[in-house]
């Protein structure tokens, strides 16, 4: 799930403005590639300038949610995101013991100012307004928004993003699944933001809001895992721009260029095509909301 801005807008001072621009939804992605304008003083394998010297520190949020973690414990290598991170870790030199992961609030992540962290892989949508105080790697996860609703809600059968005007959505703070709503659906209803997926998943239960937006595998999540709930559909993309999900680093990082370097090899070798397999590869055919 990560989202991440993870989106409307509650959150205060910096880290408002900068999740006000996003989604997990996290914000919008108009990346391609790289994006780090820093540039990396040596590549070289375990010899990084990481904060503790021979250890890549990892940041996430907690709980973290699958099918990106599983059990809460990144540090498993279970889920989608774990397993890059380690993959990561290993193009950069260091192994499975040398990786310290820590808990960071997904809005704090992204905030300006100095980093607790080496990187952070919390479903982080690559947008241009994040760019402003963060640094992306290279995407490693296309990703789509989408709706959940319990089954006997009146907008389960809807097939078009027109049948959700006069829904009462809903989505986590910050993420570029609150934009999703605001700016594809543009409902008639103020829609409703949450501090994070477990309270917008008791919203649903409870019949506080007629429709949950997160991402297409944490859609898949919460269907598992509430009784009677349903998919759908996914919505447009947004700006009919592809949403991107990338490791976030501080900004001008000299870390920055050797990740996504890492994360691009890990592309074009087929590891994450291998890994999406392996943790996302239930997460297919929702239909599209038209």
């Amino acid at each position: 799930m990560s989202s991440r801005s993870r989106r409307a807008l509650l959150v205060a001072g910096a880290v408002t403005l900068v999740a006000a621009g996003a989604g997990c939804a996290p914000q919008s992605s108009d990346a391609g590639s790289s994006t780090s304008t820093a540039k990396a003083a040596s590549c070289a394998p375990g010899k990084l300038a990481t904060r503790t010297k021979g250890t890549l520190t990892v940041a996430t949020d907690s709980p973290a949610y699958p099918p990106w973690f599983v059990d809460n414990k990144p540090a498993n290598g279970k889920g989608y995101e774990s397993a890059v991170a380690y993959a990561v870790a290993d193009k950069l030199g260091y192994a499975k013991d040398q990786v310290k992961w820590t808990v960071v609030s997904f809005n704090t992540a992204i905030a300006p100012g100095p980093k607790q962290y080496d990187i952070d892989v919390n479903e982080f949508s690559i947008s241009p307004e994040r760019r402003k105080a963060v640094d992306f790697s290279s995407p490693y996860y296309d990703v789509r928004q989408t709706v959940v609703a319990l089954s006997s809600s009146t907008i389960a059968k809807a097939t078009s993003v027109a049948a959700l005007k006069r829904a009462k959505l809903g989505a986590q703070v910050g993420t570029t699944s609150y934009q999703a709503i605001t700016d594809s659906v543009r409902p008639s209803v103020q829609p409703q933001v949450f501090n994070n997926n477990d309270d917008a998943k008791k919203a649903l239960q409870n019949g506080q809001i007629d429709g949950l937006v997160v991402d297409l595998p944490t859609a898949f999540e919460v269907t598992s895992e509430i009784k009677g709930s349903t998919i759908v559909g996914q919505l447009p993309k947004l700006s009919g721009k592809a949403e991107q999900f990338g490791i976030v680093l501080d900004k001008g990082s000299p870390l920055t260029a050797c990740v996504s370097k890492a994360v691009d090899g890990l592309q074009s070798d087929g590891t994450l095509a291998a890994l999406q397999q392996k943790w996302l590869a239930d997460t297919a055919g929702a239909p599209e909301l038209q």
